[in-house]
């Protein structure tokens, strides 16, 4: 990233101060805006998440708000309620509390002096969820929103549940807010109430993931805050951005499809990260297309050319093959652009399954049963369900899982073959017992033998008809599913063959079925439908080549202590039993504008034995740690996640130090019954 130390604009910043909201609660903030900004007012836009503008994102933050505030934009950083020094708890994500909160933000933004009166919202993640919640409420300031690694639809695809599936990742995301959750504000900005406040918080805290395992289903819980439930509500222009890598891009391709504002959606090879900083690469100049989206919608600029005819409203990043690797340092690739979306240019084909063969368009097939009984280690090279490229995460060489599963496999291609869009796999299946999970994968496989996952799906078959009212199989009934694969861009050269892989088990990845299942597929009624996308369309968009990515000068730092990043497959072959260990050290960094020096350790284990499905266990442990001038606190948070056939059981602990003293110690263990999972 080019690093740009002179802006259009010379810029000033308040590096705190307060905004009080309608029930007297004080939200911390940063703002970074124009100096002409105090006789000329301007847009403003605002990122609002609850990771610290004090220090944890405060590099981050550095990076893009004063590159913003120099193209002519007041850019506010507000830590939600009972995060940073904000007042208040955070006890779970996407309440409503906190969107009332946004609200009366925007509100106070708009009335500022310094700003036009129109706002917009940005961010990534829990930023870009906030950002697309708060736009369904219509807040009248609220002009258009910047949006990356986000989702719609809070059940369906998010990192707790996939088609039904109950996400390791949930235990994961469980195990971050936890600890940050827990966090003590700055006693320089909060002055001496910083203990009572940190104390709250701990009195306060509790493992997130019980109250996501009570919602096995969709419910009321997730339908709050899922705009899926309803795209009108949506009245501002959207620009949505992902990455494939990520575990968000099915969000973009549906917004495209479901918004009816103007909408831009870039999806790039990108893990969870913004565009400008993206990995793998190539990353492109992201903030310069921020800055071109808020100039159109919040300042009505002339030069703007997002809705003209030649800009797409979807661009994608078609990625060429490429050998299995747990990380790359670049995809290669083109940009290819639809002008809408779904796009008249993808064509489905399908195409017929027959015994361990994807069968060549308009075969028929003789109906064939096939089995599948997956042991418990399908799934172990699978990586994170959202990459974050540290440490190294994405999914190995795929023949290792084939070995357990169902596998089915084109011909050679004599021909090269793109897709763009979600893959569907459908089914004609039976299972031997009432709860059953498939995964569906899609593999590239290379001359040599390897096979690069493409991207696959999952489907808790007692989800089959319904995320709301899921039943129980029969054990031998047959029936139809449709499992849809995570959409994609991707190219399969010549001389390689397409794969589909079906296993009953995709663990640590997704938790397992309470027992082992055996499924029969009948090929006569079973399918891939693939998207299809010419090499050439009729219509190809000229598309814009982006800037180089920039932004401004990051925050200075120092490695007080070096970090440590490990990903480990181990199998004991006398006891055997397996586990992954991720290990995410941060080491210590100094933040040289403040002082203080932050430390964070964090373990996740996931582990099983041979193929006992009840053995399957997911532990998380953090410890942070923050000091300046003779001020410590550490946190120490652990999580463990186990079951029966019929429950779940989560335990937790929560012990917080101030110096060498014990100030907090409290203990969890809290049983919740399996739902049709």
């Amino acid at each position: 990233m080019r690093v740009v130390t002179s802006l259009p604009h010379e810029i000033k910043e308040d590096e705190h101060l307060w905004i009080t909201v309608r029930d007297g609660a004080r939200l911390a903030a940063r703002i970074w805006r124009p100096l002409c900004s105090d006789t000329e007012p301007v847009p403003a836009i605002l990122e609002y998440i609850p990771y610290r503008k004090r220090d944890l994102t405060a590099v981050r933050d550095s990076i893009a708000h004063p590159y913003l505030a120099g193209h002519g934009f007041a850019c506010v950083r507000v830590d939600i309620r009972g995060s940073g020094e904000s007042d208040g708890v955070l006890v779970d994500e996407y309440l409503d509390q906190e969107q009332r909160d946004a609200e009366d933000v925007l509100a106070w933004l708009a009335e500022q002096p310094w700003c036009s009166g129109r706002t917009g919202m940005m961010g990534i993640s829990w930023g870009g969820f906030a950002a697309l919640q708060v736009a369904a409420r219509r807040p009248p300031s609220l002009g258009a929103i910047s949006i990356a690694s986000f989702c719609d639809d809070r059940f369906a695809d998010d990192m707790h549940y996939q088609n039904g599936c109950l996400l390791s990742d949930n235990l994961a995301e469980s195990g971050t807010m936890f600890a940050y959750s827990t966090c003590p504000p700055d006693p320089a900005l909060t002055g001496e109430r910083w203990r009572r406040m940190w104390l709250d918080r701990l009195e306060a805290a509790r493992p997130w993931a019980a109250e996501w395992l009570r919602h096995q289903r969709r419910d009321d819980y997730w339908r709050h805050a899922s705009v899926c439930e309803d795209y009108s509500a949506v009245e501002v222009p959207v620009f949505a951005s992902c990455g494939w890598a990520d575990g968000y891009s099915n969000a973009v391709l549906r917004l495209m499809a479901g918004l009816r504002v103007p909408r831009k959606g870039l999806i790039g090879p990108w893990s969870h990260k913004y565009p400008h900083l993206g990995v793998p690469g190539p990353a492109i100049g992201y903030l310069q297309e921020v800055v071109r989206w808020f100039d159109r919608w919040l300042r009505d600029s002339p030069e703007y050319g997002g809705d003209a005819a030649d800009e797409p409203v979807l661009r994608a990043w078609m990625q060429d093959s490429v050998p299995p690797s747990t990380s790359y340092e670049e995809r290669p690739g083109r940009w290819v652009g639809e002008r809408s979306w779904p796009s008249p240019n993808i064509r489905r084909d399908v195409h017929s399954l027959a015994p361990h063969r994807i069968a060549p368009l308009g075969t028929q097939v003789p109906d064939t049963v096939l089995t599948v009984q997956s042991p418990l280690s399908v799934g172990q090279f699978a990586g994170k369900w959202s990459s974050y490229s540290a440490p190294p995460d994405l999914p190995y060489d795929q023949r290792e899982e084939d070995g357990g599963s169902l596998v089915f496999e084109s011909d050679v291609l004599g021909e090269p073959c793109e897709i763009l869009g979600a893959p569907v796999v459908r089914l004609d299946v039976s299972a031997n017992r009432p709860i059953a999970t498939v995964a569906a994968r899609l593999s590239d496989v290379a001359e040599d033998g390897s096979a690069t996952r493409v991207t696959y799906g999952l489907l808790n078959l007692t989800h089959r008809d319904s995320h709301d009212h899921p039943e129980p199989l029969e054990p031998g009934r047959r029936c139809q599913v449709e499992i849809p694969l995570n959409g994609v861009a991707q190219a399969f050269p010549a001389g390689h063959r397409i794969r589909l892989s079906l296993s009953t088990s995709y663990w640590p990845l997704a938790w397992p079925p309470p027992e082992p299942v055996r499924l029969a597929i009948h090929t006569a009624g079973s399918s891939l439908d693939l998207p299809v996308r010419p090499i050439a369309t009729p219509d190809e968009v000229t598309l814009r080549t982006f800037d180089e990515p920039e932004g401004a000068t990051p925050l200075a730092t120092t490695a007080v202590e070096p970090g440590a990043y490990h990903w480990d497959v181990r199998r004991n072959m006398i006891t055997y039993e397996s586990a992954l260990d991720v290990v995410k050290d941060a080491g210590t960094v100094r933040y040289e504008d403040t002082g203080v020096e932050i430390g964070k350790h964090v373990h996740e284990r996931y582990s099983w034995r041979a193929d006992d499905f009840t053995s399957a266990r997911g532990d998380t442990e953090w410890t942070m740690t923050f000091a300046r001038d003779g001020w410590s606190t550490r946190i120490d948070t652990r999580q463990t996640l186990t079951c029966t056939e019929t429950e779940f059981r989560l335990r937790a602990e929560l012990d917080a130090y101030e110096g060498g003293t014990r100030v907090c110690s409290r203990n969890w263990d809290i049983t919740l019954p399996r739902d049709h999972l």
